[in-house]
């Protein structure tokens, strides 16, 4: 067995630093009358740490995993039972054709640009012509990363790095409640994307890449390709345990192959082609259909013309308006076919010589 490395985390916090970041979030003099409650709610989120609780309600698995008696999260057997439902959802020929549109910008007309976002009104072309098809769309606006109390998406930290099977589906490392983690938007995005016949990114280009709450999620996607549905192989995370597991051969199981894609890229100045093909890239490696080349767009608005006025340009450019909306039309008529049978992933049977 391969030797595991060690040595990077730092020391842990002292209870004076652990006291200065507790008590940050509690700046509004608003708090001063509840001085004496927070420093109780102090003293038991010190301790949580100390403890190490990450997962502080626990049932015993149960049947169906592979150790029954190993306690597992509450929340995270909540968000798999929902997965389950939403995939059996998928996989019913009657149930409605549903379209996840996912609106990568990270501002909105609630965060201080106080405006949309020119992808906001992509996505709303988007999905117009999805409603019109008869096709259930589902928004997900991750512009809600920084705008909305409580809408994390914490990152990914690299489980599958260490060993495939230690990264579990869904991720298990969220909520972790020692740490003050307890919000982590994933469990709801996860359940949407399982519940999409097609999927459709619409995304600006910041500084030739993802803007940060898309990257966030890509990044926790990793779960959905290769991750482990059984947390109790490796109990818990147990590094060695998930090393053995890989060692001895894994399938890399893909949860979300079979759905249709589309993808919107736009920039001012430079790296939406780059970004398009991270992106197309990425959704072909986790096993989904592309929708044909009118469903992968990448475009300029306002081409090194100023900011002030991009929605402007985004008015007079009816070329681009309709390419958004063909987007959207060819994995509509994707997903009818798919359903249909009359189109299949193509590469469905081929056995990968390196699987990852």
């Amino acid at each position: 067995m391969t030797k595991i490395r060690t040595g990077q985390a730092p020391s842990p916090l002292t209870h004076a630093q652990f006291q200065e970041r507790f008590r940050l979030r509690f700046h509004d003099p608003a708090f001063d009358g509840e001085r004496d409650a927070i420093s109780r709610l102090e003293a038991i989120s010190w301790d949580a740490l100390q403890q190490g609780r990450k997962a502080p309600v626990t049932r015993p698995a149960g049947r169906g995993f592979a150790d029954p008696s190993y306690e597992l999260s509450v929340q995270w057997l909540d968000t798999r039972k929902r997965l389950k439902s939403a995939q059996k959802l998928w996989s019913d020929s009657g149930s409605p054709s549903r379209v996840l549109l996912v609106c990568g910008s990270a501002r909105n007309d609630g965060t201080c640009p106080g405006e949309v976002s020119k992808t906001w009104r992509m996505t709303e072309m988007a999905r117009h012509i999805v409603e019109r098809a008869g096709l259930q769309a589902d928004v997900l606006d991750l512009s809600l990363v920084t705008s909305e109390y409580g809408r994390n998406i914490h990152p990914c930290k690299g489980c599958v790095s260490s060993a495939m099977p230690l990264c579990h589906w869904p991720c298990s490392c969220y909520p972790n409640h020692a740490l003050g983690q307890a919000e982590d938007w994933m469990g709801e995005i996860y359940e949407r994307w399982v519940a999409a016949h097609a999927v459709i990114i619409l995304a600006p280009t910041y500084w030739y890449q993802s803007p940060g709450p898309l990257k966030l999620m890509i990044d926790r996607m990793v779960s959905a390709d290769g991750g482990n549905p059984d947390p109790t192989t490796t109990h818990g995370k147990h590094v060695a345990e998930a090393k053995r597991i890989e060692q001895e051969g894994w399938d890399y199981p893909k949860h979300l192959a079979g759905r249709a894609y589309g993808v919107v890229v736009h920039g001012d100045v430079a790296g939406v082609e780059t970004h398009r093909r991270n992106l197309t890239d990425w959704l072909d490696w986790m096993g989904l259909i592309d929708a044909g080349a009118a469903a992968r767009l990448d475009r300029y608005i306002g081409y090194y013309e100023p900011y002030y006025n991009s929605h402007d340009a985004l008015d007079e450019d009816k070329a681009v308006q309709e390419e958004v909306r063909n987007v959207a039309r060819s994995v509509v008529q994707a997903v009818k076919a798919l359903r249909a049978g009359r189109l299949s992933q193509p590469d469905r049977q081929v056995k990968w010589p390196r699987p990852k």
